[in-house]
């Protein structure tokens, strides 16, 4: 009772400061991001890391073409382009006045470094395929490009959008893992180590101005931590939350929105083509058949996830359903090893990166290999050692990771890969897919490549990985969907 009657004798005061948080609310110019992985560095173009993408796509770094949240390549960079009637030069007119955040003035000169750059025989571009087909770049003028190519690539506008893609300035490139300098919306600010980076407005962008003045990702691996984060409102946004099992609860709560979408994260159990006994395509047919897709996406994401039977995203149109291919089966399976001669089942390993679908994701697959008498030794990594070992390294028998790269089915066509799949047919496959413009045919071969490499069993394909994000009420303008790994805040803004 007293405390109504104080509200009541001071409400004009009350009122007044009301009214000014109020102007304070319709004032907010800055948003916390939070992630569960944080970059190992900062250069998109030389690192298989999603998480970098996760920060500077769009928002630091921008490309030739770009993604938009619905998936499309819009122009970037580049405002226009031709292309021949043969299909082997694209002639890309570039956005005017565009400068990097050093101020040094943005043009044709910077794209062909870029591109010359990726394409070079010593590069180390995660994507260094998207560039294999270029034969040469030559500047027209300040503002003209053009890009030859030694055959029809029907996919070169949308892989110029990749993160892989993005063009960098030649000055930049000596500190670029820790202080990157791109034309984007935003410009990066500060990277304090196993903190945060923030990242601030550019006054100076060519484009439409990013509506936020500051933006800090802070990075929280722990999903508990995570939950406490969001429920505490330490942040206004948790992108690719890792805590399924609590989003009910955010639902529930008003001052939170949940957003969920799809992802062209493939979720899958890879396998070391090359190391004995996964170079045997019966071992492989046994792993896939002792997996229950259903019991991984209940257990380990609460529900959230696409079941998939080959490494394509279920939401494209070319998609074939081949879950059937590889039914849960742990008969099937101890049959499959002993005919490849381990009826008593062997030994590997399980190497598991940070995110949670592969943390939880590993421990029931785990129990559920055992129970064909394969035995996988856990061993759990941060992703700077799984890029060393893993990746790089290839020096593992399995592991759980989610390819969040669009349409990336052409992965399977390096031998060098990480998974070391190695069939001269597939690859001729792709070599073809490139060719090819026509969108009919294109999908007859995309729908003949799914199935290849569903039939090969190269890898214990799971689920489709679900786009999970919490965001206060008042956030507008984020991506649902990820087509591509990014966390897009050019148009992000609070609710006035």
């Amino acid at each position: 009772m007293t405390h109504l009657q104080t509200r009541r004798r001071v409400g004009p005061a009350l009122a007044i400061c009301a009214s000014m948080i109020a102007g304070q609310a319709l004032a907010q110019d800055d948003i916390i991001v939070a992630m569960q992985l944080e970059p190992p560095h900062l250069d998109p173009t030389s690192a298989a890391a999603g998480a970098i993408d996760s920060v500077l796509y769009s928002n630091v770094f921008e490309g030739l073409t770009r993604f938009m949240g619905d998936g499309s390549v819009v122009p970037g960079l580049a405002k226009t382009w031709d292309i021949s009637e043969d299909g082997l030069t694209y002639t890309f007119h570039l956005q005017d006045g565009v400068t990097f955040h050093d101020g040094t003035v943005m043009d044709a000169a910077d794209v062909k470094f870029t591109l010359d750059r990726a394409r070079a025989e010593d590069s180390v571009n995660a994507q260094k395929a998207l560039f294999a087909g270029i034969t040469d770049v030559m500047v027209v003028d300040p503002l003209t490009v053009k890009v030859t190519l030694d055959k029809p690539n029907g996919s070169f506008l949308f892989n110029m959008a990749w993160g892989d893609a993005v063009i960098v300035a030649p000055d930049s490139i000596d500190d670029i893992k820790q202080k990157p300098v791109g034309t984007g919306a935003f410009k990066f600010v500060e990277w304090s180590a196993g903190d945060k980076i923030v990242i601030e407005k550019n006054p100076d962008y060519w484009g439409t101005p990013a509506i936020l003045d500051k933006a800090t990702f802070k990075f929280i691996s722990d999903p508990t931590a995570a939950f406490a984060a969001v429920m505490a409102e330490d942040v206004d946004v948790f992108s690719g939350f890792p805590a399924p099992e609590n989003l009910p609860q955010f639902e529930a709560d008003p001052r939170f929105q949940v957003l969920v979408g799809s992802t062209e994260g493939e979720t899958i159990l890879s396998a070391n083509n090359k190391q004995a006994p996964f170079d045997n395509v019966k071992v492989r047919q046994a792993v896939a058949h002792a997996i229950d897709r259903q019991a991984i996406i209940d257990g380990a994401m609460f529900g959230y996830g696409t079941p998939i039977g080959t490494h394509f995203a279920p939401h494209n149109p070319a998609y074939v359903d081949l879950t059937g291919n590889s039914a849960f089966d742990p008969e099937m399976s101890k049959k499959l090893l002993a005919e490849a001669g381990l009826a008593d089942g062997f030994e590997t390993t399980l190497h598991l990166p940070p995110p949670s679908y592969a943390r939880r994701g590993g421990e029931i697959i785990a129990a559920q290999l055992a129970q064909v008498g394969i035995k996988a030794e856990i061993i759990n990594v941060e992703w700077a050692q799984w890029l060393e070992t893993v990746f790089r390294g290839k020096n593992f028998g399995l592991t759980i990771v989610s390819h969040t790269e669009p349409m990336d089915i052409g992965i399977y066509a390096r031998p060098e890969y990480y998974f070391q799949y190695d069939n001269p047919a597939f690859q001729e496959l792709m070599t073809t897919l490139t060719a090819t413009t026509d969108p009919d045919q294109r999908t007859a071969l995309l729908k003949e490549a799914q199935t290849t490499i569903a039939n090969d069993y190269v890898n214990g394909y799971l689920f489709q990985l679900a786009a999970l994000s919490v965001a206060k009420a008042g956030v507008q303008g984020l991506w649902t969907n990820a087509p591509t790994q990014a966390t897009d805040l050019t148009a992000v803004s609070w609710d006035k």
